[in-house]
């Protein structure tokens, strides 16, 4: 069974599964029902941005975990040893 849910291009993680596309509908639903939320009692652009901006970080924060984490892509062991070899 593989765990690549996402595959790593450039700095952001594309989907290569099933579980990771339900993973970024579920973000984007998220992210549309909270826009739509505020943006019914916001006054101007600026009240929208400050508040949808949290809601949207810790979403795509979540979603770069998950992907940084289900992508396979994983520091080599050499780095690691070679870090704390250098440490006094």
């Amino acid at each position: 069974m593989s765990n690549s849910w996402f595959k790593k291009s450039g700095w952001f993680y594309v989907p290569a599964s099933w579980q990771a596309v339900v993973m970024v509908l579920l973000a984007l639903i998220f992210c549309i029902t909270v826009f739509t939320a505020i943006d019914r009692h916001s006054h101007s652009v600026s009240d929208t941005f400050y508040g949808i901006f949290p809601y949207f970080t810790c979403v795509f924060l979540l979603l770069n975990w998950i992907g940084s984490n289900t992508s396979g892509h994983r520091k080599s062991e050499s780095a690691r040893s070679v870090t704390s070899s250098t440490e006094f």
